[in-house]
């Protein structure tokens, strides 16, 4: 009795099962992720709950850097930056100017080592895909420790790297007057 199936279906499974190959993994290897820095400030203490009338107007602002760790090796850390600054818009309204409310700063970090990826391909893995796979862990502490601050959570939408990285190479390397 042969143990080998020569029949078309077992052929098929064969050659599906080829076709639905995993897709080539990313050069990338994420060795540790961690809270860098992390700070939660209300300047007016108990007066803010005092006197605050309406939700804060919050500001974001997002930055990402990365720095070479290993010169040998391709060790990279890549720092996800997120800082937001709340504001109460009812003082803006009586003439004040906008006072503070709480300002939530976090540096989320990774080290990661690079696999021989093409060397234009180095700085877009460093500044645009290793922020998404931070993104999610840095808007659920932001999340966590506004909400834990006694206000609302702010819940970050998703975040364009790619855009945020083009307008960083721009600011770095300005096109020369001219030239199209």
């Amino acid at each position: 009795m042969s143990t080998q199936d020569n029949s078309p279906l077992s052929e098929n499974t064969t050659e599906s099962t080829q076709e639905t190959a995993a897709p080539p993994a990313m050069p990338l290897s994420i060795n540790l992720q961690y809270t860098k820095d992390l700070s939660f400030e209300v300047p007016q203490g108990a007066a803010t709950f005092a006197t605050l009338r309406s939700a804060p107007e919050v500001n974001v602002n997002i930055d990402v850097q990365a720095n070479r760790l290993e010169q040998e090796q391709a060790v990279f850390e890549v720092a996800l930056s997120i800082r937001a600054e709340a504001t109460d818009p009812q003082a803006a309204e009586d003439g004040n100017s906008k006072r503070v409310v709480f300002i939530a700063e976090l540096t989320y970090a990774a080290i990661v080592t690079l696999d021989n990826p093409p060397q234009e391909l180095i700085e877009p893995i460093l500044l645009v895909e290793v922020p998404r796979l931070l993104f999610p862990f840095a808007r659920a502490i932001i999340s966590d420790v506004t909400r834990d601050g006694g206000f609302p959570p702010i819940v970050l939408q998703p975040i364009d790297f790619v855009s945020l990285w083009q307008a960083k190479r721009a600011q770095n390397f300005p096109e020369p007057a001219g030239e199209a």
